[in-house]
């Protein structure tokens, strides 16, 4: 032992003229020296599938798209963001990426190539894995090889770091299809050099969508060996959301009311057990608007733009809604809007039940969106029979969704599960009231409104009943009457913060946890 510690000691051994250097050098005045000292910022990975501007299927584009840029805009931490690369991102993006190499990445047995690209946005760092194998489609989702496509993204990502020497203090993963991330880390990656000090944070932004697969393909596809298979088992099969709720150092939901719901077998969609089972580390933090986007001052797509000061524009946009879709010009009636995906848990069901019945009150109806053959059937059955009072547009249309959430007055949004929800914060900011379900982000974002004084900036009811939705509607049309009252809840809602700041700040107090 002693003749193997002396060897050490002679391999690491410095020059004499060096040792006498650093000895005369710490014998220096100690106001010859200038000390700086540089505090590492601390940094944060988000690994997701999709981001606004760059590629975009939904909500999680707008949450990838917007919370970073307001975390790096607070400047506390060092913020990134890893992508896959698809084929149909637009090429204007494409074209000014920065090539930073390549490298292999192991698929189980497979040895893929990935190459790796960036780009500087607002701050942020973005990087782009690129395998035109799994990327180079013309969708995202919904491919007989997901699992494959995304175990391969999930591994790219703590690749990724290694190739960079880059290891965030948080990496922070989104949805089923980044969940493998989270089980790569906490398993085959764990201890070694650089992944020993990253904390997991996992985001639940649908639970619905968990990545189930056959527990056949544990080693064949994901690459995992045989022990880890309890992480992922459940209810008989691989259950990738679940092995991430397993393995992250916290779990996030997109609103503090969906974090408790999904803790019912209600909401779960069959993840009730492994929920209550980590309930300690589960919170909720609500999602939040881009601002500068849906602001009713500078939105190009309105007939006349206003702001909570003054709102006189809204009642030009009103009258050139009407007059675009037909529909007489009285700016006394209410004009009710639906701007929806037409599925069966967006309330719809709800809305079936009693739309003939509220559409014998003075008001006028708008429903835009597309989806289920059923309810785009009748919707345009019920606009056909009642010409003048509903009009139902079967489209996705951005501008017209612009011009209906600025031109309404009274936006309708029953939703029998929303996680968050964007509509309603929307609707609000162009001054058109809610009228909600209490459920999920709902019941976060809307305030009900409370007769005799202007506290809320909504209507909202509790259970699934259709009658009880129409009487919250019908109290919302009648305050409509009342000229000074409404003004007064336009303003409340317009002005209501729901900026990514306030949710910048939650998740920054979250990661702070892992100093």
């Amino acid at each position: 032992m002693a003749k193997k510690k002396s060897t050490v000691q002679t391999q690491t051994a410095q020059p004499a003229e060096k040792k006498t250097a650093k000895r005369t050098a710490k014998k220096k005045p100690a106001e010859d020296k200038v000390t700086v000292n540089v505090e590492r910022k601390r940094s944060v990975l988000f690994v997701a599938s999709e981001a606004n501007p760059f590629i975009a299927t939904g909500g999680l584009a707008d949450v990838i798209g917007s919370l970073p840029v307001s975390l790096a805009e607070r400047g506390n931490y060092d913020v990134r963001v890893i992508l896959p690369l698809y084929g149909t991102m637009e090429e204007g993006y494409k074209t000014h990426l920065t090539y930073l190499g390549n490298f292999n990445v192991p698929v189980a047995w497979r040895n893929q190539y990935c190459g790796l690209f960036s780009y500087k946005k607002n701050g942020v760092t973005f990087y782009f894995v690129d395998n035109e194998y799994y990327f180079k489609r013309d969708t995202l989702y919904g491919h007989y090889d997901d699992g494959e496509r995304f175990a391969f993204f999930s591994r790219a990502a703590l690749e990724a770091m290694r190739v960079l020497d880059y290891y965030p203090d948080i990496m922070h993963c989104h949805d089923w299809q980044t969940a493998l991330s989270v089980v790569y880390l906490k398993t085959i990656y764990a201890g070694l050099y650089g992944y020993e000090k990253v904390r997991a944070i996992f985001t639940i932004h649908n639970i619905e969508y968990q990545g189930k697969y056959g527990k056949e393909l544990l080693e064949d596809l994901f690459g995992l060996p045989g022990n880890v298979e309890p992480l992922l088992d459940y209810d008989g099969c691989l259950n990738l959301m679940k092995g991430a709720i397993q393995c992250a150092d916290y779990v996030t939901t997109v609103s503090r009311t969906y974090a408790n719901e999904i803790k019912d077998p209600f909401f779960a969609h069959g993840l009730q057990y492994i929920v209550n089972a980590n309930t300690e580390k589960l919170t909720g933090i609500l999602n939040g608007i881009d601002q500068k986007l849906y602001d009713p001052q500078t939105d190009t797509h309105l007939f006349a733009n206003y702001s909570a000061k003054d709102t006189s524009g809204k009642a030009v946009c009103k009258a050139q809604l009407q007059k675009m879709l037909n529909l007489p010009e009285r700016a006394d009636v209410p004009v009710i809007a639906i701007i929806s995906r037409l599925v069966s848990h967006k309330g719809l069901d709800l809305v079936k039940a009693v739309l003939e019945e509220l559409l014998a009150e003075d008001v006028q109806v708008v429903i835009l969106g597309k989806g289920e053959a059923y309810y785009e059937g009748y919707f345009n059955y019920v606009a056909e029979n009642y010409s003048g009072k509903c009009k139902t547009i079967i489209a996705y249309n951005k501008d017209l969704s612009s011009k209906i959430y600025s031109g309404a007055d009274i936006f309708l949004m029953p939703s029998k599960q929303e996680p968050c929800g964007l509509s309603q914060m929307i609707a609000c900011r162009y001054g058109t009231i809610p009228v909600v379900r209490r459920t999920g982000g709902l019941a976060d974002s809307i305030t009900p409104y409370n007769d005799g004084r202007v506290s809320g900036n909504g209507f909202a009811f509790n259970n699934y009943n259709a009658h009880e939705m129409l009487y919250v509607i019908k109290d919302a049309v009648y305050t409509f009457g009342n000229k000074k009252v409404w003004s007064e809840l336009m303003k409340t809602a317009m002005t209501t913060d729901f900026s990514w700041n306030v949710s910048a700040e939650q998740y920054e107090k979250l990661y702070d946890l892992y100093k």
